[in-house]
């Protein structure tokens, strides 16, 4: 049985909910923090597994994983500096599912002799990488869970860039962790979409003043588009609005054209949107659309670095469909939900459909490529609405 393994395995960005008091590089983040309540409130709020740090440089303890294991039942990482079969052998007695080996602690020789020890114990292993070079160990040690830390141990530095490189590189037969560094729903989507199975949230889940209804937030979609923007101050606005995309219009032809992907803050994802070709922009993601009869044609594919991570349904070129919500209901995949939305329809089409996310942009707009901030506040809010 892999408890861990399935669990973050399982359909849709999975989460492992961490319990930490302090971190090296943060200082104290909520030193009375209650391992058995908010083990019992992740598991509430959807998380497929909770970390519990154990190491006193992070102001845990074994009774934190002992007080975890009595409150909850979804399965539990114990955390920490391990390098010996006495601290598997505790992290089993004291309730862990999973155990954390940190290859930059471990040779191979080492990390080898711990799988083998935590298989024998009955414990499943997330086995950490940094860089290129410990991937590299990790698939080799043939680790069924391999984590990628965007945080440099060392300097503390997060790198969400080359974490996003590592993760997309990782082979698919193994369950990838994306470690460090998720704040916003959009960096949680930018892990799954460049093939994390699941992330680690600590510090974000820790510094909220509710950590349940945080991770609930991270974890919620639809992820919200507001599209067709051409200023700096409407992108300001929609990720005031808590918009978890900005969508930049770059085919020449639209009125909508933005002079360039815009600055979006990195709680955001940006989005350059084409018809026919796509250009270099520098965005996080390109949004394609066929060319028909000088147009755009019906439906887009978005990209990341090339490669198809899911399908824009969109409405035909100025013309309605009565059937669209119930055909995008019955679609495969991540499936982004376009087509004259706005704040008086989207939620009634987020229930309908169950989208990945949903794209607005003229119902948002006072005049073509000019937002009415009220609208897309509004919008925003609605999207989010159960």
């Amino acid at each position: 049985m892999t408890r861990f393994r399935d669990a973050l395995a399982a359909p849709g960005l999975a989460a492992i909910a961490e319990v930490k008091r302090r971190s090296p590089s943060a200082g104290d983040l909520r030193p009375d923090a209650d391992p058995a309540g908010l083990a019992a409130a992740y598991e509430r709020a959807g998380a497929a597994a909770a970390s519990i740090l154990v190491d006193e440089r992070f102001g845990g303890t074994w009774d934190d994983l002992r007080a975890a294991r009595a409150a909850a039942r979804l399965p539990l990482l114990a955390k920490g500096f391990f390098t010996s079969e006495d601290d598997l052998r505790t992290a089993r007695d004291a309730g862990a599912d999973a155990a954390l080996l940190l290859l930059r602690d471990l040779d191979d020789g080492q990390a080898a002799a711990l799988l083998r020890t935590a298989a024998e114990l009955g414990l499943e292993t997330l086995v950490e990488a940094h860089d290129a070079e410990e991937l590299d160990r990790a698939v080799a040690l043939d680790a069924p869970v391999i984590g990628i830390n965007a945080r440099d141990l060392s300097t503390f530095r997060i790198d969400r860039r080359a974490q996003l490189q590592l993760v997309a590189r990782a082979p698919r037969d193994r369950v990838v962790v994306a470690e460090s560094g998720v704040e916003s729903r959009a960096q949680g989507a930018a892990a799954e979409l460049a093939g994390a199975d699941a992330v680690l949230v600590g510090s974000a889940l820790m510094r909220a003043p509710d950590p349940g209804a945080k991770l609930a937030e991270l974890l919620s979609r639809p992820l919200v588009k507001v599209c067709g923007l051409t200023r700096q101050g409407d992108v300001d606005a929609a990720a005031e609005a808590g918009a978890d995309m900005a969508g930049f219009v770059l085919a020449a032809e639209s009125p909508r054209r933005a002079p360039g992907v815009l600055d979006v803050p990195e709680t955001m994802l940006s989005v350059g949107v084409y018809v026919g070709e796509a250009g270099e922009d520098g965005a996080d993601l390109v949004q394609l659309y066929p060319r028909e009869t000088g147009h755009r044609g019906r439906d887009a594919v978005l990209l990341r670095d090339g490669e198809a991570v899911a399908e824009v349904l969109d409405l035909p070129w100025e013309e309605d469909d009565p059937g669209h919500w119930e055909a995008a209901a019955r679609a495969p995949g991540r499936i982004v939900l376009a087509g004259r939305l706005g704040a008086d329809n989207v939620a009634d089409a987020v229930r309908a459909v169950r989208p990945w996310a949903v794209d607005a942009a003229s119902r948002l707009e006072r005049e073509p490529g000019v937002k009415d901030h009220a609208l897309v506040r509004a919008y925003v809010e609605a999207a989010r609405c159960r």
